[in-house]
């Protein structure tokens, strides 16, 4: 079973993602921006769409991905106990400096 985690290892699927955080994009602009092959590009969409972060919308003959926040979100809600403690890391050396400022004076 592959998670999510294992999908966003690799650095193509990631570049993928930050492009559709932008706007929503064809394969053909995805291929361009990524200097894969149109088949290397489909894979990666693939992959991303079997984990739910991105959706396909069919339009005529074209399908335009964008991206699906959901997943996502489970991401940011499993890392916010990390992220309070890099902030709290940072206040720390905040109040550090704040000290040695003053010693200089």
């Amino acid at each position: 079973m592959t998670t999510t985690f294992d999908v966003l290892a690799e650095p193509a699927r990631r570049r993928i993602l930050d492009l559709l955080l932008e706007r929503p994009r064809l394969v053909g602009e995805l291929t361009e921006q990524l200097g894969l092959t149109q088949p290397g590009t489909s894979k990666h969409l693939r992959v991303l769409r079997e984990a739910g972060l991105v959706r396909a919308r069919p339009e005529a003959q074209r399908r335009w991905y964008e991206l699906r926040p959901e997943p996502l979100a489970e991401i940011d809600a499993w890392l916010a106990p990390y992220r309070r403690l890099w902030t709290d890391s940072l206040d720390a050396l905040e109040r550090h400096l704040d000290t040695m400022e003053d010693d200089e004076e």
